[in-house]
């Protein structure tokens, strides 16, 4: 093995972040233990399965559409190192937020062969900033005369 691919190997099973990528159909590929942490599935479970185990059913539709545009393309509405804010769903039904980068895998020919995607679960600060905004929204209410 070469040292790229052991110093890959390394960042890969120590990150906390997921990291999991998919091939041209959206089948999952690489599921780091950051992903078994965040979403549940230990590896054995996530590999060879549709991205769907990872979304959010009404989210389907839409994320289908752009994956098969970035695909068929090799472009995204998103920039190198745009953070993304998305929901995603665990394995046993919770919610969780994310916030994650799209790394396009391309061929040497520059060909689109999948997606990786590095996820961070931001469920806490997100449900703070919810918190807190909705108490700034009832302070600033003017109380209703009787």
């Amino acid at each position: 093995m070469d040292r790229t691919r052991l110093v890959a190997d390394a960042i890969l099973s120590a990150a906390a972040d997921a990291v999991v990528a998919s091939d041209r159909e959206g089948i999952i590929r690489v599921w780091n233990p950051g992903a078994e942490r965040i979403f549940g599935h230990r590896a054995d479970e996530a590999l060879g399965q549709s991205l769907d185990l990872i979304i959010p059913e009404r989210l389907r539709p839409r994320h289908w559409e752009g994956f098969r545009r970035v695909m068929a393309t090799g472009e995204s509405h998103y920039g190198a190192g745009d953070l993304l804010s998305v929901p995603g769903v665990r394995k046993d039904g919770q919610r969780i937020s994310l916030e994650f980068t799209i790394v396009p895998l391309k061929d040497k020919q520059g060909q689109m062969q999948g997606l990786a995607a590095v996820m961070r679960d931001v469920t806490s600060r997100f449900e703070e900033i919810r918190g807190l905004k909705k108490k700034l929204a009832e302070a600033t209410v003017p109380p209703s005369p009787h």
